[in-house]
């Protein structure tokens, strides 16, 4: 009997501190969704760098960062959508921002190319923050039928532009003791055991997101703050999502939500309707897993047929 209730005591005290931890863990992501106030950008620097930054996710970025006050040094392959996003972002912030542009293939430029690049367009000026958006992703195949050349392109855009532009940046924030680095990294790599079919783009955002935690712990110290942020699937010309409903953001909404995140954790979901499916992943990996792959495969067949 004295076991019994033992037991049951410890049963219930179990429960309650699980309890307690889970209505903790909801409390935190309340106010670190919706209330916690965002850092002043400002204070890392009055310029920030965004790779990507002509189309979806980056675009929007280099919006919501204008329009909290930082000057901006667009990165991309194409000088005619450049030189239009500058003049956007001319005519909506006038003479309060400052652009500047890099012409750069970061699937065809090396490693040190990258840097030199990223160093050269920012010498003389206060970078506070870098913003390594750029990315690439092939459609659902299996690894032996992506080709070479969309295998090597993949990698150097996903892994080793990050690499090399965070190498161009970061003796600068040493030396002033502050800044910040964003990696945009992929739910896809974080919150589920596999994703199968996007074995690359799945793997090279896995690099970034382990890329990230290492690096914030080297630096920390010294007054910057690195992040790699995991968003699901967002209204973009890279998803071929055209509309946003709840689950499915914008690039304007998630690029307001990311802004707000900067500077805090080391691996976040900024959106929340994200870290509410995320939390379902976690729970039902298994099936979301196979799920994925049946999609994939649909994906596919449906390809085949418009040929």
């Amino acid at each position: 009997m004295v076991l019994a209730d033992f037991l049951i005591a410890s049963a219930t005290v179990l429960g309650f501190i699980s309890l307690f931890k889970n209505l903790l863990g909801f409390a935190r992501w309340l106010h670190a969704t919706f209330l916690r106030k965002p850092k002043d950008l400002r204070n890392y620097g009055s310029w920030a760098i965004v790779t990507g930054a002509t189309d979806g996710i980056g675009k929007a970025l280099v919006f919501e960062l204008a329009s909290k006050g930082l000057n901006l040094v667009l990165v991309g392959r194409n000088p005619s959508k450049l030189e239009a996003t500058s003049r956007e972002l001319r005519d909506r912030f006038g003479a309060t921002t400052e652009v500047k542009t890099v012409v750069a293939d970061l699937a065809k430029l090396s490693g040190e190319e990258i840097a030199a690049a990223i160093a050269g367009a920012t010498e003389g000026i206060d970078v506070g923050l870098l913003v390594n958006n750029a990315g690439m992703a092939s459609l659902p195949k299996y690894f032996h039928e992506v080709d070479r050349e969309l295998t090597e392109s993949i990698l150097r855009v996903n892994v080793n532009a990050a690499v090399w532009a965070t190498k161009g940046v970061i003796d600068g924030m040493l030396k002033r003791k502050r800044g910040a680095i964003l990696n945009m990294g992929s739910g896809s790599a974080v919150y589920i055991s596999s994703y199968p079919l996007m074995t690359l783009y799945a793997s090279t955002k896995a690099f970034l997101a382990t890329f990230s935690k290492s690096i914030s712990l080297e630096y920390e110290g010294q007054g910057i703050d690195i992040q790699c942020q995991a968003p699901l699937f967002v209204a973009t010309k890279m998803t071929m999502m055209k509309r946003w409903y709840v689950f499915i953001p914008s690039a304007e909404m998630f690029s307001r939500a990311s802004v707000r995140w900067i500077g805090y954790d080391r691996v976040c979901n900024p959106y929340w309707s994200h870290s509410v499916q995320a939390f379902v992943a976690r729970t039902l990996d298994t099936i979301i897993v196979w799920g994925i792959e049946c999609y994939a495969k649909w994906w596919r067949a449906q390809e085949r047929s418009c040929r």
